[in-house]
């Protein structure tokens, strides 16, 4: 099993999540040291990115639990944004993305998923509904008095489009997250300034940017192989 595990991986694999789990760890243990929710939600997140880098439906499993942790983290941070975001639109997705995954096995591997191309038809309607999702949101958040409304909205717009891509199994999914966690640096860089403790929290959006980045590249090599195999 652990050999099995082991050769899964790649070595650039190996590097790039024992590289996010050493940095997560010590940001945790020099800044903060007593939120160990975050940190368990840190290192279950950056493995779900690894995971999901090769299209294996597992990933997405941990995507719901991370999400679920940090709807909590955000609501006690009074980024009702986020909460909102994670545990109503961002853990969903995931549920309905693990279903469309296990469903759309290649070639009948279950731990690779068929990758998938949304036509510009589609892309329109993703933006268009990304607009409308976006504008009904900020009305919300800003009636809860959400904590940097603009950033929470866009947090919300990159995300609703990072978790349709997903459901849709487009590689651009990993893209679209990457957009979102820059967004989630500068937020939590912000709540850093206010306490210290958050720059774990920030930190811990850098080892999800890189992962994000490395998940993408890896989606598009992903789907030119299985194109060029049919």
């Amino acid at each position: 099993m652990f050999k099995r595990v082991l050769k899964y991986f790649s070595i650039k694999e190996w590097v790039i999540w024992l590289s996010s789990i050493t940095l997560t760890v010590t940001a945790f243990i020099l800044f903060d040291r007593q939120n160990y929710l975050t940190l368990i939600a840190s290192l279950i997140g950056v493995t779900s990115l690894i995971i999901c880098s090769k299209g294996n439906p597992l990933g997405q499993v941990f995507m719901i639990a991370f999400s679920l942790l940090y709807g909590v983290i955000s609501y006690f941070c009074r980024y009702f944004g986020e909460m909102i975001t994670y545990v109503f639109m961002s853990m969903p997705m995931a549920i309905f993305s693990l279903v469309s995954w296990l469903k759309n096995p290649y070639e009948k591997n279950k731990a690779e998923v068929k990758v998938n191309k949304i036509t510009r038809k589609e892309t329109v309607f993703l933006l268009v509904l990304t607009i409308v999702v976006t504008v009904v949101f900020y009305f919300i958040l800003k009636w809860f008095n959400t904590a940097n409304l603009w950033v929470s909205t866009l947090s919300v717009a990159t995300s609703f489009l990072a978790s349709y891509l997903t459901f849709r199994r487009s590689p651009f999914f990993a893209f679209a997250y990457a957009l979102n966690d820059i967004v989630l640096i500068v937020m939590w860089v912000y709540m850093s300034i206010i306490s210290i403790e958050y720059v774990s929290v920030a930190v811990c959006f850098f080892a999800f940017l890189v992962n994000d980045t490395y998940c993408f590249v890896s989606w598009l090599k992903m789907q030119k192989r299985q194109n060029k195999a049919n």
